[in-house]
């Protein structure tokens, strides 16, 4: 039995944690412990907030480092961490982890940052809801992700892949294990989401859906 694909979306409460960090060393403390949540908020709350703006910005630690820190070369490691890499929070944080482990490594005296900067780790609670949205056939699919908001769009891309765990976004997951169309469902997989705006990716979704329905008709 074919088991249609309901589209969801996320609405996201920011709270503060009450942890801050004043050096790298604190940093790298809490950054073991806090929720995944947090680490998630803190790398991708730009596409949130920017959502018309093509990335890629810097995550908030790589900002941090660099323009309170002053930590410069830091600062570019962590800017430059390939965020569509990483299947899973947990690797990203290592990931993070490590990078500021080998900074301390060095031996170099650890710079405080001012007082009213210190870095305060947030982290976001997320409400999943439903919407009206439903498709049973490549073509209903590709109306339904035309009509989506971005919050379900980005529910289904960006936290299906990274922040639940899966490896990989809920539409390829579908259209591939449900309609066994793979080659359409591997080529959204290929996209990488962080060098579109959220308009541009749900339109390059949209073309590579169509396109194999004209190839199919």
């Amino acid at each position: 039995m074919m088991i249609p694909f309901h589209f969801k979306t996320s609405l996201h409460l920011t709270l503060l944690t009450g942890r801050r960090a004043r050096d790298l060393a604190e940093l790298l403390e809490h950054l073991r412990s806090v929720p995944g949540s947090a680490v998630f908020y803190h790398t991708h709350r730009f596409l949130a907030q920017h959502q018309y703006l093509s990335p890629e910005p810097p995550n908030d630690f790589a900002y941090w480092v660099s323009n309170v820190l002053q930590e410069d070369r830091l600062g570019e490691q962590l800017a430059a961490l390939d965020v569509v890499a990483f299947s899973s929070i947990r690797a990203l944080r290592e990931a993070i982890m490590s990078r500021i482990e080998a900074q301390l490594s060095s031996g170099k005296n650890l710079r405080v940052a001012p007082e009213g900067e210190e870095f305060h780790f947030r982290e976001a609670v997320t409400f999943v809801l439903p919407t009206p949205h439903m498709a049973r056939d490549l073509r209903e699919f590709a109306d339904c992700v035309e009509q989506i908001g971005f919050g379900s769009l980005s529910h289904h891309v960006f936290e299906a892949s990274l922040r639940l765990d899966r490896g990989r976004n809920d539409f390829s997951q579908w259209l591939a294990e449900t309609l066994g169309e793979r080659g359409v469902a591997d080529a959204i997989a290929r996209l990488d989401p962080y060098t579109y705006t959220l308009d541009g990716l749900r339109r390059e979704i949209v073309r590579l859906v169509r396109a194999r329905v004209g190839a199919a008709a």
